[in-house]
This record gives structure tokens, sequence and C-alpha cells, in this order.
């Protein structure tokens, strides 16, 4: 699908950074720092550290470009097998308040997008959210809620409300079981990618940065970070789901126009 050069201007809610630590991008593993491979940003020092990106956001970018969500080459399907369906239908996610709700009830009612994040403090998930509660007024016109899911904890869970003040709903999913359910893929491979790096620093341009006290909690930490995630549009009915992208690594946004199509017409 060709990129689209449109830029949509709104307000983002991400918060400038007022931490002390410098503003840094970086690629590692061992290969890359034996190639020599350094991003230069011309706006900040770029620095090494283990195993992933690292940017802190300039105060005065506030536009999302959607030719960055679309042209993903990710999976998307409307078929979803019985098995999954099944195995969904165990999966227990908690709401800010620490209260489990089965993860169908999300849409047994409703027609609801679900956006499943790599992990609460992902910069490339924060974005996603921010363009998809771009789209809410659209999703509130048609009866359509938004939701967002993030392998985590609770607290993760509300220091991430809290962050982005995202206008949907956010649960944790502590045990990971919805991403195992849907099969989102996960590994070093999906995580560390030259597409990757770019739409990382593309974010970074944005304003948008990465949270490091969230992602380098112990759960997400011992798990290495390398959850991919993806989007569903599901309901109402507990076995209705509609649309299902995979992520096929880090940032692989779908087109927002698929999204809504399923959503909202």
């Amino acid at each position: 699908m060709a990129a689209s050069l449109r830029t949509i201007p709104f307000q983002s809610t991400v918060r400038p950074n007022k931490t002390k630590h410098p503003a840094a991008a970086c690629l590692s593993t061992k290969a890359a720092r034996e190639r020599h491979l350094r991003f230069s940003l011309n706006l900040k020092d770029v620095i090494n550290t283990e195993s992933q990106f690292l940017f802190s956001p300039g105060p005065d970018q506030r536009s999302i470009t959607p030719s960055a969500i679309s042209g993903s080459s990710g999976t998307t399907s409307s078929m979803v097998s019985e098995d999954t369906t099944s195995l969904l239908d165990s999966v227990e996610v908690f709401d800010l308040n620490g209260e489990s709700i089965p993860i169908s009830d999300l849409w047994k009612d409703r027609k609801t997008v679900v956006a499943f994040a790599r992990h609460f403090g992902c910069v490339l998930c924060r974005r996603r959210a921010d363009f998809l509660a771009s789209k809410k007024d659209m999703m509130d016109a048609s009866g359509v809620a938004l939701v967002l899911i993030g392998p985590g904890s609770v607290d993760q869970a509300k220091a991430f409300s809290s962050q982005t003040q995202f206008q949907g709903e956010v649960y944790a999913d502590p045990s990971y079981s919805s991403y195992k359910a849907l099969s989102f893929v996960s590994g070093v491979s999906t995580t560390i990618t030259p597409g990757a790096g770019l739409k990382i620093i593309q974010s970074y341009m944005e304003g948008y940065r990465q949270y490091w006290g969230l992602s380098f909690e112990k759960d997400t930490r011992t798990r290495g970070g390398w959850q991919q995630g993806g989007i569903i549009v599901a309901g109402p009915g507990k076995s209705n789901i509609s649309y299902v992208h995979k992520d096929k690594e880090a940032g692989d946004d779908p087109d927002i126009e698929d999204v809504l199509k399923v959503c909202c017409s």
C-alpha cells in the first residue's frame, strides 16, 4: 500500500520529558556495535544501552503522520478459529481497580476496538494509542468502544493511563494469556529491526518517548520486552471477532482506514 504524505496535527497527550537523564537513542546488540552502526539524530546525543531503543521527546513536536500507521505487512485477517475464541473465553484481564474481568466481556455487548501493546513503557505503543484516540470521536459516533490491553501489572497500567491520559479503557494482562490465545509473535528478531528503528526515530521526532521506569519493571524485563501486539475489532457477541491484525515486528501498525471500515462503517 502506498504511504500517504498527509499529516494530521492534533494535541498530543504526551507530557514533556522532565527527567534529568540525557535524551538518547540506541540500537544495541553485539553485532551492531561491532559494525559501528549508529543513529545520528542531530538533535540529541546517541548512546548505547542494552537491547532497546531509547528516545526522549522534543517538547514542540505534536503531530501524527498516517503514513507510519499504514503500509503494514503484518498478518491481518477477518477469520478467527474456534480454538482462538475458546482460548479467549478463559482469559481474564484486570481493570485499573484491580478487578478481574473475562476479556470477552469487553466486547460481549458492544463493538470494540482492542489495541494490544508491546508493554506499557513502549514508545511505539504510546504513539499508536494516541493515534487511535484521535479517531475516538468517530468511534463514539458509531457506538464503538476503544480499549488498550498491555502485558504487565495493574500498577503499570495505572501509570500508563496517568502518563498518556489515554481516552479509552486500559486493562492489564499480567499472564500474557490474551497474547498467547491470539498467537501474537515475540522475540528479539521481531523487536530489533531496521523498520522498527525508523519508526522509533519518527516517534521521537513527533515528541514521544520510552518510559524506562515501566520498561524495566521486573515482569517486563524478565520476559525481555520482546512481545509484539496487534489490534482486533470484536463484538457484539463473545465469539464475534471481525478483524485481527498481528504485528510482525515492533511498530507494525495496520492501515487505520481498514480498522475504521470494520468498526465504524
